[in-house]
């Protein structure tokens, strides 16, 4: 009996993500063993994952498990994997946006949609949340388009722009776009006391702080939150009230008035009138080092919606301009085309786009020693 498993792995970098693309029916049935295998493939736990395929880092140690669609409505079913690095834990309780951006061409690349020029759409079932993410995928001569002059900070270059509308996504994880019924909310937090926020989901839970209400600015590098180990316990804290809150997971992102500061990756200045607010998004115990694309649609719908604690930070006229930029670590992150309206019974959001690039990175096979499992 050989000694190795091998496995037909691809790797896609996803908006400022990077991630380990696997079909479904070639892993393990079994849950326990699959994520064995997928932390062998991995290289986890181990801080620098030297044994393995992950890149010793949050924004690529991800996981793309694909399969054929499970819904009539979808072309493809899609798993989101966050690969700890220092443990065998797998977070599938969140969903990536930037990872997503990524799935459209993968499912037109292996076949499981036609292309159609010059853009297909597909539509991808997230398995995380139960729900739809519509992708516009640019194609040229019957395969995905790669090239383009559309650029993200985090992300060297530019590509083809693809188009991801998360309208379907509201509510996604407890029913409701405001879960608590409130644009804010008073917390109270172990360790820190009352605390106001703002909880919303779109995609993934969102919890929303106002960065001065902890000592902070809003414009600090991802090092200097970092360094702050007090800070990170009390984020964790409050990520976690706001979670028993809502009965769901929540991401916790500081906020801030915009300001000038300095690009964590270029160093160059970015300009106060270069973006509407300030975001820090704290994740597993880290600040990340761009901003999640799932919390790029989050935290752009909040800042629209009148009297949340990010619309109280933004710069006025949001929701006429349609487009919200948001002033991350690594440069800006935009929202565009989001459409809400304020009806009797609630808030209504008509649509919701974030644009992405991606490219296949890599494609072969993965090799797990056999008495993994």
């Amino acid at each position: 009996m050989e000694e190795m498993i091998r496995i037909p792995t691809v790797i896609y970098r996803g908006g400022t993500s990077k991630a380990i693309f696997l079909k479904e029916n070639d892993l393990p049935q079994d849950k326990g063993k699959r994520d064995k295998f997928i932390n062998a493939i991995f290289g986890s736990p181990d801080k620098r994952q030297i044994d393995g395929l992950g890149g010793a880092d949050m924004l690529t140690s991800k996981l793309a498990i694909i399969g054929p669609p499970s819904r009539p409505d979808s072309d493809i079913d899609y798993t989101f994997g966050q690969v700890s690095i220092d443990s065998t834990l797998i977070h599938y309780g969140a969903v990536c946006g930037n990872v997503s951006a990524a799935v459209g061409p993968f499912a037109i690349d292996e076949g499981f949609v036609r292309a159609v020029e010059p853009e297909t759409k597909v539509r991808i079932h997230c398995t995380n949340n139960r729900r739809i993410i519509e992708a516009l995928v640019p194609v040229l001569g019957n395969q995905v388009k790669v090239g383009g002059e559309f650029s993200i900070d985090g992300v060297p270059g530019n590509g083809a722009r693809i188009g991801l509308n998360w309208s379907d996504m509201i509510g996604a994880n407890t029913g409701a776009l405001l879960p608590t019924g409130n644009v804010k909310d008073i917390l109270d937090v172990k360790g820190l006391g009352k605390v106001m926020v703002s909880i919303v989901d779109v995609g993934n839970t969102g919890v929303f702080v106002k960065a001065s209400d902890m000592g902070l600015k809003g414009t600090e590098s991802p090092d200097e939150i970092d360094a702050n180990v007090q800070l990170l316990k009390l984020s964790e804290a409050i990520a976690k009230a706001a979670a028993n809150k809502v009965g769901n997971i929540a991401l916790l992102t500081y906020v801030a008035p915009s300001t000038r500061y300095t690009n964590y990756v270029t160093g160059e200045d970015v300009k106060a009138d270069q973006a509407d607010f300030l975001v820090r998004m704290i994740l597993l115990g880290k600040t990340h080092k761009t901003f999640a694309a799932s919390m790029i649609n989050c935290c752009g719908t909040a800042a629209v919606i009148p009297g949340t604690v990010v619309n109280e930070v933004a710069v006025p006229d949001l929701k006429r301009n349609k487009r919200v930029r948001m002033g991350h670590p690594s440069g800006i992150a935009e929202l565009e085309g989001i459409e809400i309206q304020e009806t009797d019974g609630g808030i209504k959001v008509n649509k919701i786009i974030v644009y992405r690039t991606a490219r296949r990175l890599m494609e072969g096979y993965a090799f797990v020693k056999r008495d993994v499992l």
